[in-house]
């Protein structure tokens, strides 16, 4: 029998905002994570950056809200479906046990309805966008389909998840430019990088529960070393970053403006501690970070 009142998680943003919503509603908010945002707000900022870089803005600004509309929406269904695939690990990790198909809040049929809804609003957008970045957007969905299965097959669940949470950096960018070049694929890069880092902190919520239930991560696999490992990604993404800019304009100007990010990276590698609430705030400036790169990408692609 399905509940009607959904079960909180810890990392929630939103309870008052979803408590507006009729009882029923509120387990599909959950599942979608929309009481989460920053979820979207990752997934948002790699085609926020190929549209800014690739000189999208302002003349075609419109096209970040599309990307907006299916971050959120594809941001959801990609929860909708991960948490079918993962609903008996769900269930044995204490984080995770209320999400709404793991306790029962929502059917099985329900959910592949929901995630069907979801789609319908990613192909919205998708329509929106010219042929070939069409082509690239659905180039993705094997990586999708594929990602729930990776914490059960590689300690490097992060690095899969690298490839597909940046996907909108191609999609951006073929959008504005109407092909691929090097900038293209350094910013993609770079994005790649970025996501290890975020998602590793993420997982130093679940380590005890990850390594109890034998699910896989690169928190796990770094060991003692997480905090050198995280650095790294961040210097590599920086560096691919970099290389990015400098095609779009060759001048040392170019790299200054990614000084604010390495900062705010650097205070994160800085600060990290491995338990208790600061690997979800670490995480969670991450929406910050993506601000910074937009900013700096957007001078050099104004300029």
């Amino acid at each position: 029998m399905e509940r009607s009142e959904p079960q909180y998680v810890p990392d929630t943003e939103a309870q008052g905002l979803l408590r507006l919503l009729p009882a029923a509603a509120r387990p599909y908010a959950l599942l979608a994570r929309l009481d989460r945002p920053i979820g979207w707000w990752l997934l948002f900022w790699p085609g926020a950056w190929a549209i800014a870089l690739a000189g999208g803005v302002p003349e075609r600004w419109t096209m970040l809200l599309w990307f907006l509309i299916g971050s959120i929406a594809m941001r959801g269904a990609g929860c909708v479906y991960n948490d079918i695939v993962d609903r008996d690990l769900d269930a044995k990790v204490a984080r995770t046990a209320n999400r709404p198909i793991a306790s029962g809040a929502v059917s099985l049929k329900a959910g592949w309805a929901w995630l069907l809804i979801l789609c319908f609003i990613g192909l919205i957008v998708l329509l929106q966008l010219r042929w070939q970045a069409q082509v690239v957007a659905l180039a993705s969905l094997a990586l999708v389909a594929a990602y729930p299965f990776m914490k059960r097959i590689t300690w490097w669940p992060q690095a899969w998840l690298g490839l597909v949470f940046t996907w909108a950096a191609l999609v951006g960018w073929v959008e504005i430019s109407g092909g691929m070049n090097a900038a293209g694929l350094l910013l993609y890069g770079g994005a790649f990088f970025w996501v290890i880092a975020y998602d590793t902190i993420y997982a130093l919520q679940d380590k005890e529960d990850d390594a109890l239930v034998g699910i896989r991560s690169s928190a796990l696999a770094m060991g003692p070393h997480v905090r050198a490992g995280v650095g790294l990604c961040f210097v590599l993404a920086l560096l691919l970053w970099g290389g990015a800019l400098w095609q779009g304009v060759p001048s040392w100007l170019s790299l200054v403006a990614l000084a604010p990010l390495a900062v705010q990276f650097g205070w994160q590698v800085w600060t990290l501690r491995e338990d208790g609430k600061d690997p979800l705030i670490k995480f969670r400036s991450n929406r910050f970070a993506g601000l910074l790169m937009f900013a700096a990408c957007l001078a050099v692609g104004s300029a």
